[in-house]
């Protein structure tokens, strides 16, 4: 029997809609985070993106959709 493995638990902060593996937002600072969201989106290239100019995001990385 194969072992379980373990996953890893991803927050969101609520502020900036980071997608984060701690417990503080690296972007925003802040610990206002949430388990309870919907939608992954990488932004490779901000400048370049209409999502990420329509979210107002400046920095490439991970980002959720919708957070509640």
């Amino acid at each position: 029997m194969a072992t379980a493995r373990k996953k890893k638990l991803l927050k969101v902060c609520r502020d900036c809609h980071k997608v984060v593996e701690g417990e503080v937002c690296v972007t925003c600072g802040s610990s206002n985070l949430t388990e309870d969201w919907a939608g992954y989106l990488v932004i490779v290239d901000p400048n370049r993106s209409e999502i990420a100019k329509r979210m107002n995001l400046e920095m490439p990385g991970r980002y959720a959709l919708k957070v509640r």
